[in-house]
């Protein structure tokens, strides 16, 4: 029976350690058991590179290796004929290897004891099914392709990004089984992520931010490849965590105005993959659960499919609504009663209050300041995505500026936090303001 890479990577998880086999250019033999064999493609594996060991040594000086892998579902053995190529010490395979690792040191009570130097990277000749007993495979809990295929029948259907949201979140929950997620996109300037839409918290945590490069999130969109964990641990936990990364990395200003992130008190398995537009990443899927392993390779599979649709229709809205030119409407703003809304701005970041309330910062905050300032000097209340893609104010980059993004993100801020005013589409690449009380503008200059 031929078999392949593919068909069997399930043994790959970490759930069960493998064992390698090297040997010395003296001929002397060495075995030991490795922590993590990560599936790198369907003719490549790495090892973990965690201490200068003898296997170590003999893979240097002899380049082939022999590994006996075992699937977790079956107790099938199956034996890799394996060459050395290199390794890797940052990057992509780095990442995703080390944030597997520190679940399975958690789950193994080796945490603060397994820390990866390097993957390295080997070609795999053969692959020998081992004789012995083997239990039947279960049957899967869902037929992936066929939600696939219902996933991106809605998904391409989508005529803006609030529907687009909306249809991916629906899709994972209807269709996957997945019941906790949420996406976020990125802000290129200020190096971090904002959430814009979630599903299955108490709390939605829309505008909440998470730095570039921090957690399985972060991670996932600085290095545009999918992060996986199958098991708790504390190095890539959110919260408090992520709050404390912030810090380190200096980014204080993005914390003063904390807005608390969705999530599991307690995330078992996690897997983030990045949202791709043009070969760029420009934000992430993230999706959760309080159990053990909920997330395994074909879940990995669906999700960057779906995660590639999201990106691919993100593209067609953006470049539907760059042609879209309509009018500037000048229509009176509707009668308002009651006492002043006082809307402070803080031009250092862009922050954004009602009265004493935080509101939004950043990009957003800056858009949302440029239509009360129209408004207030104008009387407009209708405006075109065109128009804002164009003023030079809000400092939107030429390309991936996430502009509908932003757009959501600051309605349903509003919608959650502001009963006086809000943002409604119209038409394609239009919408209006609506404000129900005066409002009284204050600028603060630091």
């Amino acid at each position: 029976m031929w078999l392949t890479l593919d068909a069997i990577r399930e043994c790959f998880e970490g759930a069960i350690p493998s064992l390698v086999a090297t040997c010395a250019p003296d001929g002397t033999p060495n075995v030991t058991y490795v922590s993590q064999i990560h599936y790198v493609d369907a003719a490549h594996v790495a090892l973990t590179y965690q201490f200068f060991s003898k296997t170590r040594e003999n893979i240097l000086a002899n380049p082939h290796a022999t590994a006996d892998v075992i699937h977790p579902l079956t107790a099938a053995q199956y034996r890799l004929a394996l060459e050395y190529l290199r390794t890797e010490t940052e990057g992509p395979l780095f990442e995703s290897m080390k944030a597997k690792l520190a679940g399975i040191a958690s789950h193994t009570g080796m945490a603060g004891v397994f820390r990866l130097l390097g993957s390295d990277v080997y070609r795999v000749h053969a692959i020998e099914h081992v004789p012995g007993k083997a239990l039947p495979a279960p049957q899967p809990k869902r037929n992936l392709l066929a939600a696939l295929r219902t996933a991106s029948d809605r998904l391409t259907r989508c005529g803006d990004f609030a529907s687009l949201l909306e249809a991916a979140l629906e899709s994972l929950d209807a269709l996957l089984g997945i019941d906790h997620a949420m996406i976020l996109m990125l802000d290129a300037r200020r190096g971090s992520l904002y959430t814009v839409a979630s599903r299955g918290y108490p709390a939605s945590g829309i505008g909440s931010e998470i730095p570039l490069g921090v957690g399985v999130v972060g991670m996932a969109a600085k290095e545009g490849t999918p992060i996986r964990i199958s098991y708790a641990t504390a190095e890539y936990a959110y919260g408090r965590a992520v709050r404390d990364a912030a810090e380190k990395l200096g980014m204080a200003n993005m914390l003063e105005t904390e807005i608390p992130l969705p999530g599991l008190a307690t995330s078992r398995s996690q897997l983030a993959v990045p949202i791709v537009t043009c070969d760029h990443a420009t934000g992430v899927l993230y999706v959760e659960s309080p159990e053990d392993r909920r997330f395994r390779y074909e879940d990995e599979d669906a999700l960057v499919a779906i995660a590639a649709l999201v990106g691919a229709t993100i593209h067609a809205l953006q470049a539907d609504e760059r042609e879209e030119d309509a009018p500037q409407a000048a229509n009176a703003p509707a009668p308002v009663a009651g006492p002043p809304v006082v809307v402070r701005r803080y031009a250092a970041n862009d922050s954004v209050f009602l009265g004493d309330d935080y509101l939004i910062k950043g990009v957003a905050g800056a858009i949302f300041w440029k239509l009360l300032r129209d408004y207030a000097n104008e009387g407009r209340t209708e405006f075109t995505n065109r128009e804002l893609r164009l003023d030079p104010s809000l400092r939107l980059p030429d390309i991936h500026d996430n502009l509908e993004a932003r757009l959501v993100l600051l309605a349903r801020r509003l919608e959650e936090r502001c009963g006086v005013m809000r943002i409604e589409k119209v038409a394609r690449g239009r919408f209006r303001l609506c404000v129900s009380r005066p409002v009284q503008l204050v600028e603060v200059a630091g």
